[in-house]
């Protein structure tokens, strides 16, 4: 069936509520011939005589009473939800769904987000911590928070973070009876702590670089792990070599509890990045909370 104009409808139900082509013309903004043509067109269309005029007065027939008892409110109803939507703009409210990684939560998202949340206690955040690649888009994420060099192309991708290092430690107790690594292939002879990918399910490949070399190297080692904090466990207790964001080893190294190794491989990179899809219309509580986050540095997209 085809479309009917909902511009002609509205005109109709202003008549009739206000009995009056020259009221409704002035509340709908339209010249009164304007107006009276488009109440015509419908009821040629309707072949139905929805109004009588008179020199004095409009009032509806019964099929106009009618059509009006049954669309009147629908207008009232959408009026009522763009005014609605207009005060949310005012207002910002309503959930924004991020999926991360524990680390990033509680390190930069909570403590940023913190002040947001007491200013605007009608906004909501909810946290999916994952340290898989989750489809945002599939999955109904407002966004999600990566390493820059791992978002695709196609997303928005704003800093919340400084650039960063990796490292790679072992406690003192290990290094008494290995010798410390001087270079990546160095590794194949220690016992190193494995990371399992979640998005891939492989193994995370070390990589390094210097002066512009770069070296991939497969370790080995007892203990495989798909998160970060039971990897620093198992460094602390002296069972392997591992790799992780030096930001989350800083305590242990100022502590003398792990001892960094191959420091000049490890260059920094592109910190955490927020990321979303550029074609979505961002509401004002998303906003907010990119503005929050975000970083002084150029965001990609």
């Amino acid at each position: 069936m085809a479309r009917r104009n909902l511009n002609d409808l509205l005109y109709f139900v202003t008549v009739a509520r206000e009995g009056s082509f020259t009221r409704a013309a002035s509340l709908l903004g339209v010249t009164q011939s304007a107006l009276s043509q488009s109440v015509s067109g419908l009821e040629t269309r309707l072949q139905i005589r929805l109004l009588r005029r008179t020199t004095r007065s409009v009032s509806p027939t019964a099929a106009g009473e009618r059509l009006l008892n049954a669309i009147g409110n629908r207008f009232d109803e959408i009026e009522a939800e763009l005014d609605e939507l207009t005060e949310l703009r005012d207002k910002p409210a309503g959930t924004v769904r991020i999926t991360c990684g524990d680390y990033v939560l509680h390190s930069i998202l909570l403590p940023k987000l913190t002040p947001l949340m007491r200013e605007y206690p009608d906004i909501k955040l909810e946290f999916d911590v994952n340290y898989g690649f989750r489809d945002i888009v599939a999955d109904r994420f407002d966004a999600g928070v990566r390493m820059g060099k791992t978002i695709d192309k196609d997303m928005i991708a704003v800093p919340i973070g400084p650039p960063m290092r990796l490292a790679v430690v072992g406690s003192p107790g290990y290094f008494e009876s290995r010798p410390v690594p001087k270079v990546p292939q160095d590794l194949m002879q220690h016992a190193c702590i494995n990371q399992r990918m979640q998005s891939s399910g492989g193994l995370y490949v070390w990589d390094f670089e210097r002066r512009g070399r770069q070296v991939n190297v497969r370790v080995d080692g007892p203990l495989i792990f798909n998160t970060t904090k039971p990897q620093i466990d198992a460094a602390l207790a002296g069972l392997g070599l591992s790799l992780l964001p030096e930001d989350e080893l800083m305590p242990y190294l100022e502590s003398g509890q792990l001892v960094r190794v191959l420091e000049d491989w490890c260059p920094s990179f592109e910190g955490y990045h927020l990321y979303y899809p550029s074609r979505r219309q961002p509401s004002p509580a998303f906003s907010l909370v990119v503005a929050a986050l975000r970083v002084s540095r150029p965001a990609r997209g």
